[in-house]
């Protein structure tokens, strides 16, 4: 058997990288021209080295492309070996063209604080409090980011009215990062930026969370002083992904439920997973939302459609502070579908409401700070 470097190209050739669906010759994925090795002596096999180079460490095909590289050139050498040949040492490596990720442990290095908006029940605004809470400590002074984390059933575009926004690529010392798009003075990233609106992410578990790590760890996020979560409702994989990679980084949760028992059953559900000895994430407090509704006619009236006070007797019972009860309000809902959130309108109560929100969650969160503080001492 002998073989030549351009006999390795040609056999590169018929490896489609699927992340531009052509070869990985044609993607100029080659690091450098293959290196193939003769036997020494007889019996010593032939050696063939290739190199391929990916945009990031996190790239999804990495893993598949490079098995499709080993396979390819094994059959093929296979196919010119002589009977007495010595099976042919095949090796494939990855390099990167931007600096690696950083570990866990050094990601959002300029973020201060993490909260996550979480709710165990879907339907209960969660979002729409993630949102508006962000806007209003944003009114406050504070720099913030908000990072929508529900991969399928993104919703923070369309609520900031940014759908149409396209976020690019921008490289900040030696790492192709992300630029979060910028709106109601917030940093924002959301997978809703990267997917047709109509059309369904049909993902794998595994899939998805690589892609909430990119949004987290590959973008320039800079200085924050609060960087909010808007998670998906329940206890999922997304969840189980933040805890495990952000570990010790999330300064607590923010747990909302409606008044209604089945919505307060699952909200137990939720902070019980924050407060797993294993996970230990502070609780910052409970929203009530939609805690009541108050016809814009009947203003000195307060009808309790999903029952009354559920999430203060739940916040008792838990030990937890209740940082705000929101009535259910139309104008919230149309703000909301408008892309004009009300947390944004600097003259109406219900901005007031999110405004008052806000303030309690930073109490909490300077409580917690200086707490840590004395305790590190």
């Amino acid at each position: 058997m002998t073989l030549f470097p351009k006999l390795i190209e040609e056999v590169l050739q018929t490896v489609t990288y699927a992340g531009t669906k052509k070869s990985v010759v044609d993607s100029g994925m080659l690091a450098d021209t293959p290196v193939v090795a003769a036997p020494q002596q007889t019996g010593d096999p032939w050696r063939v080295r290739v190199t391929l180079l990916f945009p990031r460490d996190t790239d999804p095909f990495l893993k598949s492309t490079v098995k499709a590289t080993e396979a390819a050139l094994r059959y093929r050498l296979h196919q010119l070996m002589e009977p007495g040949d010595a099976e042919p040492v095949i090796e494939v490596t990855a390099e990167f063209s931007s600096k690696p990720r950083p570990d866990d442990d050094h990601l959002l290095p300029g973020v201060k604080h993490i909260v996550a908006v979480s709710s165990g029940k879907g339907g209960v605004g969660k979002s729409t409090v993630a949102v508006n809470l962000a806007i209003a400590l944003a009114r406050l002074g504070y720099r913030v980011g908000l990072l929508d984390t529900d991969i399928f059933g993104p919703s923070v575009p369309k609520m900031l009215h940014c759908e149409d926004a396209r976020p690019y690529a921008v490289s900040v010392d030696g790492r192709d990062l992300i630029k979060p798009v910028e709106c109601y003075g917030l940093k924002v990233l959301s997978i809703g930026f990267f997917v047709a609106p109509a059309t369904a992410t049909l993902w794998r578990g595994g899939m998805a969370c690589n892609a909430l790590k990119q949004l987290m760890a590959d973008a320039d996020w800079g200085e924050l002083d609060y960087m909010i979560l808007d998670t998906p409702p329940g206890t999922s994989d997304i969840h189980l992904t933040l805890l495990q990679t952000l570990k010790q980084r999330l300064t607590g949760a923010v747990v909302v439920s409606t008044p209604q028992q089945v919505a307060l059953a699952d909200a137990r559900k939720g902070i019980d997973m924050y407060r797993n000895e294993k996970v230990r994430v502070p609780i910052l407090g409970l929203v009530e939302n939609m805690a009541w509704f108050t016809p814009a006619e009947l203003p000195d009236n307060r009808y309790y459609i999903f029952g009354r006070e559920g999430c203060k007797r739940l916040a008792e019972e838990m030990g937890v502070p209740l940082l705000a009860q929101l009535p259910l309000v139309q104008s919230v809902c149309e703000s909301g579908d408008s892309g004009l959130p009300v947390a944004a309108q600097t003259d109406t109560m219900s901005a007031q409401a999110f405004l008052t929100l806000a303030q309690a969650v930073a109490t909490v969160v300077n409580r917690l700070e200086k707490r840590g503080s004395a305790d590190s001492k």
